[in-house]
């Protein structure tokens, strides 16, 4: 079984030390095929919080597909926003703002949701949403087919529905016809696991929205806890099991543990 661990909303700028290394003996000792970082990386898009954000996914030893969030983008030099608004981001990440992943268990496609002139609100267009469908109908029907993004396509309660990415109700059907077994995101700054279907009652076939809290900063919401996802998944054609863990940070032993276990049904 093969394992992809998910983080998001790093906020370097606001990070807990402790945690931080916690992050990094957690996925030393997993080796995951690969770590997908869901944007927001730093608390404000400062050339330095993105080295410290560099430094921190280089000492995870494992591959990585790093996504820029809102957060990413400058806020009050609006100049920075508008003429470079990803210069930091590529500096640090390189070039390309949609990594995609072909292993021989996860094909994993990013899109980036962020848009300048939003700042905070994401944005999926036609072509974004048209850009993912290829990629995922491209990918070997027997990989657990990911799509990444930052912000939300899915809320479980009512105040998060102003933080769904516009063009959210287009995307997901067009993504989940086209392969999309989990839609990933963050932003938010609170985890769970819920199936697309309750809130897209009329999916062709089943898919699963997870979203992840913030893994390491000190901004952690209500009773929510730093947090990250461990996905395990054998190919579809070894009976194909998908288990999502949420691993929670115990400050008493200054270390992540599995708090949650979701195994979801997957299209055969």
């Amino acid at each position: 079984m093969s394992t992809l661990v998910h983080l998001s909303d790093l906020h370097f700028g606001t990070e807990r030390i402790a945690v931080v290394e916690a992050v990094v003996d957690l996925v030393r000792q997993l080796r995951p095929r690969l770590v997908l970082v869901t944007g927001d990386l730093t608390q404000r898009a400062r050339r330095t919080q993105f080295a410290d954000a560099r430094a921190f996914v280089d000492r995870l030893a494992s591959p990585s597909c790093v996504l820029a969030g809102n957060h990413d983008i400058p806020l009050f030099n609006l100049a920075a926003r508008f003429l470079h608004p990803y210069a930091n981001f590529t500096r640090a990440f390189g070039a390309e703002r949609e990594p995609t992943f072909d292993g021989a268990e996860f094909h994993v496609t990013c899109i980036d949701s962020t848009t300048p002139r939003r700042h905070k609100d994401g944005e999926i267009d036609a072509a974004r949403i048209e850009r993912v469908c290829a990629r995922l109908r491209s990918a070997p029907a027997d990989r657990l087919r990911v799509v990444a993004l930052h912000h939300p396509v899915h809320a479980i309660v009512d105040s998060d529905l102003a933080n769904l990415a516009h063009g959210h109700r287009r995307a997901v059907p067009a993504w989940v016809e086209a392969g999309a077994d989990l839609i990933l995101g963050g932003h938010i700054h609170l985890p769970y696991v819920r199936p697309l279907r309750d809130a897209f009652a009329a999916l062709p076939r089943p898919a699963w929205c997870v979203q992840a809290g913030t893994a390491i900063s000190h901004r952690t919401r209500g009773e929510a806890v730093n947090s990250l996802n461990v996905i395990r998944f054998e190919p579809r054609a070894h009976g194909g099991p998908c288990v999502i863990e949420q691993w929670d940070y115990d400050a008493a032993c200054a270390a992540f543990t599995c708090s949650l276990e979701t195994r979801v049904a997957l299209a055969r």
